[in-house]
């Protein structure tokens, strides 16, 4: 096999090239060769670990775990590392299901054409209500803002919080 350069082997993953250069940065792959010019060129040897290091980002598990794994590839930490994965994505999955609840308990008792506007108080004890934390609430708010950070804004504007409040809510959503 021919080396690869560093724009050819992120094709041939899917991958853009920052993606293997953090990945380079991180300790997780280095090039087979660095030429005098800077260029990166990557073996077969490098494709066997860029499809591990692939393979665990597509469950999830973070960069962290991924360099432990590299490191210490035993069927001990695969598996410990791994469970520990599992156990996130079950935390996860609940809040998930609690957001769900909560909804659902909207939507079943809100008739929204003749009761006032949601309030923050209103959404809170529904919250509650779902059996939602504010550890979970918390949660709820940081998933909304990271994912949708304009229809978080939107939300917090339906409640009729003032900008203060919206903004506070926003930075501590953020931390």
């Amino acid at each position: 096999m021919d080396l690869l350069t560093v724009s050819q082997l992120a094709e041939q993953f899917g991958l853009s090239r920052a993606t293997l250069l953090y990945y380079e940065r991180e300790g997780l792959l280095q090039p087979a060769v660095r030429a005098a010019n800077g260029y990166r060129y990557y073996g077969e040897q490098e494709l066997a670990r860029l499809r591990r290091i692939t393979g665990y980002r597509s469950y999830g598990v973070p960069i962290a775990d991924i360099r432990e794994l590299l490191e210490r590839e035993t069927n001990a930490t695969i598996e410990r590392v791994l469970r520990r994965r599992f156990e996130q994505l079950e935390s996860e999955i609940r809040a998930l299901r609690g957001q769900q609840r909560a909804l659902v308990a909207i939507l079943e008792h809100s008739d929204f054409h003749r009761q006032p506007a949601m309030t923050k108080a209103r959404w809170t004890s529904i919250m509650r209500a779902a059996g939602m934390s504010e550890e979970d609430m918390h949660s709820w708010h940081r998933e909304f803002e990271a994912r949708e950070p304009g229809a978080h804004q939107e939300f917090l504007e339906s409640l009729n919080l003032d900008k203060a409040e919206i903004e506070r809510i926003r930075a501590w959503s953020r931390e």
